[in-house]
């Protein structure tokens, strides 16, 4: 997902959207503990995924406090 499209989603939507990612995360490394992930690079873009969504949970949750 795009930065763009984050930033049109609200905290709320951004928090559940990470938790749902994390829990992706967890899936994947367990998989590659077993042997059974296909491609590895996806832990990494995952990861970036969550750095993302917690960038701009961020940003919006510091927006508001200034508002």
């Amino acid at each position: 997902m795009k930065a763009k499209d984050i930033r049109e989603l609200d905290i709320s939507e951004i928090e559940k959207k990470r938790r749902d990612t994390s829990d992706q995360l967890l899936h994947m490394k367990l998989h590659k503990e077993t042997g059974q992930v296909e491609s590895p690079s996806e832990i990494r873009i995952l990861r970036r995924e969550i750095a993302r969504l917690s960038t701009i949970a961020g940003e919006k949750r510091r927006t508001e406090i200034k508002k």
